[in-house]
């Protein structure tokens, strides 16, 4: 069992009920990757400053020890950073620890 990174990029909220969280969830539960981080990078930020059932979402990904990460950027771009911290949610620039993640060989999941 490895890392999860899952690069979350869409504002379809869809998507978000019916696979993302679905699988970040049972992945964890069911022990399939060692860890899972999900990353909110372009519009998924937006989305989860603006909609409380996703922002609800993101509580029980926390709660379940699931990290999740913002794009500091992008919050700061959609007038989102307080919302998004206050969830828990780690904000920071992300390029360089993507970058990371990426040459250090992690698994890259995008949606």
């Amino acid at each position: 069992m490895e890392k999860l990174n899952i690069l979350w990029t869409t504002d379809n909220k869809d998507t978000i009920f019916n696979m993302l969280s679905m699988y970040a969830l049972n992945s964890k539960k069911k022990g399939w990757w060692k860890s899972i981080n999900v990353i909110l990078w372009g519009a998924s930020v937006k989305l989860a400053g603006a909609d409380t059932q996703v922002q609800t979402e993101i509580l029980e990904m926390l709660h379940a020890g699931i990290t999740v990460e913002a794009c500091r950027d992008c919050c700061s771009n959609f007038g989102v950073v307080e919302i998004i911290e206050k969830l828990g949610v780690t904000v920071r620039y992300m390029g360089q620890p993507m970058t990371e993640y990426i040459q250090n060989g992690e698994k890259v999941l995008s949606i």
